[in-house]
């Protein structure tokens, strides 16, 4: 059976990350995948969660990712005690990979970063963490120096992410196998989803949660809870062998 990391209502939900988690390609704030993931966790748990959005485009997990020097800053290593930290989430989202594989960071260098971030941050505050993979594109010869990254990179970067998910105890979200590598749920600038990708991930995301955490479902539960009851009342009947009909009559509708 699987373990239930959270059994309670989120309140606060942090998420650190990219230009895709800033809502590039989405048409609307709305459509961004992290409000999507906030959304469905309101709706389903019965009460809204506070969504921080900490997403800044052209972001490098680190200072020494090699596109750090054309990057925006601060990277995700020199703001994550005031942007997640100083914050208290009970459920924290690090979405990174994409800049700095594109940018030919050596694997090692960013799983030791992102090692760093998720295990001071769990140690402060310990939230549920959820790791995404990398995100689907469709071309990795633009935008230098973002112009050194390729799908078999990808997939070293995607071990490396699945591997510390393991290791740190936070939930994987495989946001890769969501788009399917479908080139239309990629932005016409090739690197960002559009509103489709932004869905399949968002979705992705939250089904990674809800199934980990069973405070996500209280809405749901507490709707069923009459249900239930009856369900229990009746096990034994329900256990019991059904009575056959009887010889020669066809009970068939």
């Amino acid at each position: 059976m699987r373990p239930d990391l959270y059994a309670r209502p989120f309140r606060t939900l942090v998420a650190l990350g990219e230009s895709t988690v800033a809502g590039a390609g989405a048409s609307t704030e709305e459509r961004r995948w992290v409000n999507v993931v906030a959304r469905l966790i309101g709706e389903f748990q019965g009460a809204p969660v506070t969504l921080h959005n900490r997403g800044i485009g052209a972001n490098a997990i680190s200072p020494r990712s090699p596109g750090y020097l054309t990057s925006a800053k601060p990277s995700a290593l020199e703001r994550y005690h005031s942007d997640v930290v100083a914050l208290r989430p009970d459920l924290f989202i690090l979405a990174y990979g994409l800049n700095d594989m594109r940018a030919g960071m050596p694997p090692e260098d960013f799983r030791e970063d992102m090692r760093r971030i998720i295990g001071d941050v769990q140690q402060a505050c310990a939230p549920v963490t959820v790791l995404t993979r990398v995100y689907h594109m469709t071309a990795y010869d633009l935008y230098p120096p973002y112009n050194r990254g390729s799908a078999e990179a990808t997939a070293v970067y995607n071990l490396v992410i699945g591997q510390l998910a393991e290791e740190c105890g936070c939930i994987l979200a495989d946001i890769w196998a969501a788009q399917g590598q479908a080139d239309w749920s990629v932005h016409p600038d090739t690197v960002h989803a559009n509103d489709l990708g932004h869905a399949l991930i968002g979705h992705r995301v939250f089904e990674a949660i809800a199934t980990h955490c069973s405070g996500v479902a209280g809405a749901v539960t507490a709707e069923l809870e009459e249900a239930r009851h009856e369900v229990e009342r009746t096990m034994a009947q329900r256990r019991a062998p059904q009575n056959p009909a009887p010889s020669g009559r066809d009970d068939r509708t």
